[in-house]
């Protein structure tokens, strides 16, 4: 497979990137500052994260409206253009193959914006005899302002007014005279917004962004700074907190299922799992370590096995670590539970999540 790459590559080594590699394109995970002082400005000021390594997928023509409502969960007639909205992938047998934003963007034209799993063979089997194009667009680039002073940056540099959009929904503007889209949606747990550049312009957008935010405390952030954020928030990453052989009912995903819609590749299955839960998604932290809890480790409650880490993080903010774990559906909140890892013997304690802003109050502000 050819190598992707984001046109900010540059301007991620210049700030000391650590890059490697994330659906094909390498992303920088780390920079010379640290994670936590990037952690920081999102709570507090806001962070930019160029999540270019997202794959971005146009469906246009006359069926697009047929080719999405084929392959969502959600009733897409109802996305009206101007809205997004957020579904699980499903297999033939019902469970999670990958995740996706779907953006209406205009009459017979859709934004298909999707990770690492199977979308792209689910997408070629969706529009199979319609009159619809899909059509992959790695020139399309994807960054991302995230925290509370996003808007006061992005505000005053486009003739739009960014304090009337509302959350999943986008429009088409300009920003620092360069034409993007921008969609009110995010991977942090606060308030944020995403830019959807050409990647000509992206490199004018990226400096432009964090010059004017300088003094407001906004800095350049990496994937290590993302994945805490997303863990604090307790939003799920594809493959790791869920997979193939896990149903959107066992990920706490049931809002996502448009439960009167007719047909959607996977529903019959789905439908035939639910009650059938094996697992559920939770969160279990730690206060009395300062190390991530190990990726991989078992979860035990008197001596048997209820579950296991998928996704750990260190959160200095909370002060304590933190993971996103699968557990025995009857595992209840506040269970103490014992880690056993390779490496690793910790009590940790069932909490719920979201970790951080439970009640998402500043993503929906």
């Amino acid at each position: 497979m050819t190598r992707r790459v984001s046109a900010l590559e540059a301007e991620h080594r210049a700030l000391g990137a650590g890059l490697d590699d994330w659906n094909g394109m390498d992303v920088p995970w780390s920079y010379a500052s640290s994670s936590e002082e990037e952690h920081d400005a999102v709570r507090e000021a806001a962070g930019l994260f160029d999540v270019s390594g997202l794959k971005k997928i146009w469906i246009t023509g006359p069926d697009a409206l047929a080719v999405v409502d084929r392959i969502a969960t959600r009733e897409m007639s109802k996305v009206y253009k101007g809205k997004s909205t957020y579904c699980p992938l499903l297999t033939d047998e019902g469970t999670i193959c990958d995740d996706n934003i779907i953006f209406h963007i205009d009459d017979n034209k859709y934004l298909y914006v999707h990770g690492s799993g199977q979308s792209a063979a689910r997408l070629e089997e969706a529009v199979q005899g319609k009159n619809a194009e899909v059509r992959f667009d790695d020139e399309l680039h994807d960054i991302s302002l995230q925290g509370p002073a996003a808007l006061g940056v992005l505000n005053a540099r486009t003739p739009v007014d960014l304090e009337e959009l509302k959350y999943f929904h986008q429009l088409e503007t300009t920003l620092f005279d360069r034409k993007v889209i921008i969609s009110r949606t995010g991977y942090s747990g606060e308030r944020g917004y995403e830019i959807f550049p050409d990647q000509n312009d992206v490199v004018h957008l990226w400096q432009s962004i964090l010059d004017a935010g300088q003094s407001d405390g906004v800095m350049a952030c990496s994937f290590n700074c993302l994945d805490k954020i997303r863990i604090e928030a307790a939003l799920l990453f594809y493959p790791y907190d869920m997979t193939e052989a896990n149903t959107p009912w066992e990920m706490g995903l049931g809002w996502s299922i448009s439960r009167k819609k007719a047909d959607f590749m996977g529903r019959e299955a789905l439908f035939a799992a639910e009650g059938k839960e094996k697992v559920k998604f939770g969160g279990v932290s730690c206060t009395s370590t300062t190390e991530v809890l190990e990726a991989g480790a078992k979860l035990l409650l008197n001596g048997e096995e209820v579950g296991v880490v998928n996704s750990p993080a260190y959160s200095h903010r909370m002060k304590k670590s933190l993971a996103l774990v699968h557990l025995r559906p009857d595992v209840a909140e506040g269970t103490v539970l014992q880690l056993r890892g390779e490496e690793q013997s910790h009590d940790v304690t069932v909490e719920p999540v979201p970790f951080q802003d439970p009640k998402k109050t500043r993503t929906h502000a």
